[in-house]
């Protein structure tokens, strides 16, 4: 609940910009990050200022030529460490590092045993890349396909052109957690994943049991469906991420690294107030 004592401990005053790291976020952050190497020129930035440029663009949304001089490193030295991470998988490591810690200090299992599934279509715009035409929610663009715990800690996300269904979506999320979390066999899911379609591609990947929650046909107005919205609290957690309201992103790879950036954010803030 919003209340004073929250208002407080999500306040971000003393730093220069909002989206910077605290000290105890970065205390976090620091261990996680690739070792700089000790041959060669000296690196002129650090990691920590890196950081600080990329998740002010994530959080305010701009282009990457629209990265004030001054405040941050060149636009081409973030852009470049941007891809190295993207493209050597770092986020995603850092990623499921931090939700195994997250749950421990909750008192759970590092690995979970249960995940809800869900996905989410976004506009894309004239930059290219695959999309596809979602004639459900009526969206031109891109689907994230995201797998969260029971706490609402995204664990797997996967980004592909909206026209593809949920069905056929869901078993791209399960196959990338296969071997990251061997303990987790149920799922939670809308009835977008009901049938044997989907069973059958989720029975060739592992063994699951799978609870469909659906919405009563009789239901008006907003219903709290148990499980299913803790996958969308989350969604819209990553979505306060101006960068994510639309897929800007030439490439499927860059849009799924942008959104384990703000998975990893999220859970960086978490442990930092624990």
């Amino acid at each position: 609940m919003w209340t004073d004592i929250t208002r407080a401990q999500h306040a971000r005053k003393g730093l220069r910009l909002p989206s910077d790291l605290t000290d105890a976020e970065w205390a976090i952050f620091e261990p996680l990050m690739p070792i700089a190497s000790t041959t060669g020129r000296p690196m002129k930035w650090t990691y920590r200022e890196l950081l600080d440029a990329m998740l002010y663009l994530l959080r305010g949304g701009l282009a990457w030529r629209m990265l004030p001089p001054g405040l941050f490193p060149p636009v081409s030295t973030v852009q470049r460490w941007f891809y190295t991470w993207r493209d050597n998988g770092l986020w995603r490591a850092i990623n499921h590092e931090l939700v195994m810690i997250v749950r421990l200090a909750e008192g759970r299992e590092a690995c979970p045993s249960a995940c809800v599934i869900d996905s989410q279509s976004a506009k894309t715009t004239e930059s290219g890349g695959p999309r596809g035409y979602d004639a459900g929610k009526k969206v031109k663009g891109r689907k994230r396909h995201i797998l969260t715990d029971t706490l609402g800690l995204m664990i797997e996300a996967v980004v592909h052109a909206a026209d593809i269904q949920d069905r056929d979506g869901g078993p791209l999320v399960l196959k990338r957690i296969r071997e990251r979390y061997p303990f987790l066999s149920h799922i939670f899911a809308d009835g977008g994943y009901a049938g044997e379609q989907f069973a059958g591609k989720c029975a060739e990947i592992g063994t699951w049991s799978i609870e469909i929650i659906k919405r009563s046909d009789t239901a008006k107005g907003f219903v709290l469906l148990p499980r299913r919205w803790v996958v969308e609290r989350t969604l819209a957690w990553l979505n306060r991420n101006r960068r994510l309201a639309k897929d800007f992103e030439r490439t499927i790879e860059s849009a799924t690294a942008w959104l384990f950036l703000a998975s990893v954010q999220l859970l960086t803030r978490k442990l930092a107030r624990i």
